[in-house]
């Protein structure tokens, strides 16, 4: 198996990897009441020094009082949570590595299992998060500027602190995407509307409000998905044009890089073609793409929810696509979870000695 392809760098503006293959982001929820310890410091540590080229963190939340359904989801705000990623980002380039913060508000959730609530209601487009499935509240005018503002502000903290860039966190049906989708936006001012142009105003105010405090040579990425957790088949754009209408805009607002996520990277997006998401984002768009969706493992994340492990596979598929084109970077999730090691054994071909993942791994931070 040939990888070498994987191992060139890759540099746009604030970005200079030495190789395409990125730590997907993963919520872990080891930061108590949003805190991140040393522990999670070394946690990422140990993936620099396991040569991944670039590390986008566990989704981190915004300064709104709603923003997440999970006590120990780390913040990026305030001075406790915000010195604690300082030691993350110090230590990760301490061992060599480039890392992205995932900025992330969760807009309207179903309440945690443990019992936490945040101390106000949830908040998103119109209250809900799937049809029919309302808990919480419609966000007014004012609390959607006062939600852009403080996606800035988390953008420009990050700059401070020495990150190489961020993540916007728009897919998977969190507040962005909520935005994005007719069945929970069903707003009917300027946040709204019955076309994909209409509902991407909410994103296009972030995108530019993050520009504007990063500076124009700071690189953004936005993580976008077709797929929503309740429904894996879900798709917002149904062809090529409709992926067109949704997504060069957000480009045209800021974004430098699409991370494109899907539940198995091989499946093709639309019919009479075998490109991936990431690949027709790229052709559409003209910006670099991320892929991603269970590299390097059968199954994928959401059956290891289930209990299902799942053990290496072949990376031919993958540098089949890569070296057509279709996408510049290769994001990496479970492997990366249960082994720090595991870019640096693909590097050094030592396949043999990777490990499968198991629902387990989800429970514990590896170093």
């Amino acid at each position: 198996m040939d990888t070498s392809n994987l191992f060139t760098p890759f540099s746009l503006k604030s970005l200079n990897l030495k190789n395409r293959i990125v730590m997907a982001p993963m919520t872990r929820s080891f930061s108590p009441n949003g805190i991140p310890t040393d522990t999670v410091a070394s946690y990422y540590q140990k993936r620099a020094e396991g040569e991944v080229g670039l590390i986008l963190s566990e989704g981190t939340v915004i300064n709104r009082a709603s923003a997440s359904n999970d006590a120990n989801v780390p913040h990026f705000y305030g001075n406790e949570a915000l010195n604690g990623w300082q030691k993350v980002i110090n230590e990760v380039h301490a061992a060599g590595g480039k890392m992205g913060p995932q900025i992330w508000h969760m807009g309207i959730m179903d309440n945690h299992h443990s019992g936490w609530v945040p101390p106000v209601p949830f908040e998103g487009p119109s209250g809900l998060n799937r049809p029919g499935n309302r808990n919480g509240n419609t966000m007014s005018e004012k609390d959607i500027e006062d939600t852009i503002i403080a996606f800035g502000q988390a953008a420009a903290d990050a700059k401070r602190l020495g990150f190489d860039t961020i993540e916007i966190h728009g897919a998977h049906g969190y507040l962005i995407d909520q935005f994005f989708n007719p069945e929970t936006n069903l707003r009917t001012d300027i946040y709204g509307g019955k076309t994909i142009k209409e509902r991407n105003h909410f994103a296009i105010e972030v995108i530019k409000e993050i520009r504007k405090q990063v500076g124009n040579d700071f690189a953004i990425i936005m993580r976008v998905s077709q797929f929503k957790p309740s429904d894996y088949n879900y798709k917002l754009a149904k062809n090529p044009q409709e992926l067109d209408a949704w997504l060069t805009p957000l480009v045209d607002a800021g974004v430098d890089i699409l991370h494109c996520s899907q539940r198995r990277f091989w499946e093709p997006e639309f019919e009479k073609s075998d490109l991936n998401f990431a690949g027709w984002a790229k052709i559409l768009t003209g910006v670099p793409t991320i892929t991603v969706g269970s590299v390097g493992l059968s199954g994928d994340f959401f059956g290891a929810f289930a209990g299902e492990s799942s053990e290496p596979t072949s990376l031919d598929e993958l540098n089949r696509r890569f070296d057509r084109g279709d996408f510049d970077l290769v994001a990496v999730g479970r492997p990366l979870l249960s082994d720090p090691n595991w870019v640096a054994k693909i590097k050094a071909g030592k396949t043999n000695e990777l490990v499968g993942f198991s629902k387990e791994a989800l429970g514990e931070l590896v170093l």
